[in-house]
């Protein structure tokens, strides 16, 4: 039975439909990822998902309890990650834990228990006595993971869990979710690195405009989506090369001095490539491909 159901689901905002009737299914032990850009609806629907704001038709179940109505029962079984750390900074490290394990009726006593072990899961051991105003970012969005799991959540909330963190903090957080995962858990992945998505995500959906444009596994969206190989031009004379670029590709996008070349079969792009003084990456296609096709590249405010 599925952990989050959502048939449906609309809100409008100012008279702009910023959710137009999205559905879906989360199964248990499952990490479904929604990927759009700035302003597609993600954190909104999250939000409708969680009870947070009424919708304006549809509906959700979650926990298997319907939402709005039952929100504050289900939400018992769920853990949230919000897009912004909201920490508190007039406590320690361990007494964020403390207080926000009580806002669930947690006896104090198991909460003390828990907060090592989540503590050691996060990399903050040693950091237990801390105040807020010394952690890192990398901390304390490991600190905001950990407090998501004091309930001892069933299902995890994640909007854009990484954003803002270098590289070796990315990369710890995502060991962390595959465990969390491994363990049985289930995860709802908001994020804009197409590489996050297609580590962690067995199901995505791509959304803009409010609305699901496609959806499946990483896999079956590149292959469904995108030919298979891509070779990335840069240099001065990309305009100039570009027309010959487009009899040799499936297709071909610039942005910038950058042509973007998409084929089933490279060799004519190469060989062309090899007698001219550009630069250029030959690399498979991935998920970044199919988002640009299906949203644009236009920048979004």
């Amino acid at each position: 039975m599925a952990v989050l159901a959502v048939s449906k689901l609309r809100k409008v905002y100012g008279g702009e439909e910023v959710v137009a009737g999205v559905s879906f299914a989360i199964a248990p032990g499952e990490c479904f990822g929604l990927l759009g850009p700035n302003g597609a609806g993600k954190t909104t629907t999250l939000r409708l998902c969680l009870g947070l704001i009424e919708p304006d038709g549809g509906s959700v179940e979650l926990m298997q309890r319907p939402v709005p109505g039952e929100a504050r029962p289900a939400r018992v079984r769920v853990g949230v990650v919000p897009q912004m750390d909201n920490l508190d900074p007039d406590f320690t490290v361990e007494e964020n834990l403390l207080v926000y394990g009580r806002y669930f009726k947690i006896p104090e006593r198991s909460i003390r228990e828990r907060i090592p072990r989540l503590l050691e899961f996060a990399g903050l051991a040693a950091r237990a006595a801390s105040s807020i105003q010394t952690l890192s970012g990398g901390m304390k969005r490991r600190l905001t993971l950990a407090r998501a799991l004091i309930n001892d959540p069933d299902l995890i909330f994640m909007d854009e869990p990484t954003t803002g963190l270098d590289p070796q903090a990315r990369h710890l957080i995502w060991e962390r979710l595959k465990q969390l995962l491994a363990q049985g858990k289930t995860i709802v992945l908001t994020t804009h690195f197409m590489e996050e998505a297609e580590r962690l995500c067995a199901r995505l959906a791509i959304m803009d405009r409010g609305r699901f444009i496609t959806e499946g596994s990483p896999r079956e969206l590149i292959a469904r989506h995108i030919e298979p190989h891509v070779v990335e031009v840069h240099g001065d004379e990309v305009v100039e090369w570009t027309d010959e670029a487009r009899g040799l590709a499936t297709r071909v996008e610039r942005s910038g001095d950058t042509a973007f070349c998409y084929a089933a079969d490279p060799a004519q792009l190469l060989a062309s490539l090899s007698r001219r003084a550009l630069r250029y990456l030959h690399r498979p296609a991935d998920l970044e491909d199919v988002f640009l096709k299906l949203t644009g590249r236009e920048l979004r405010d």
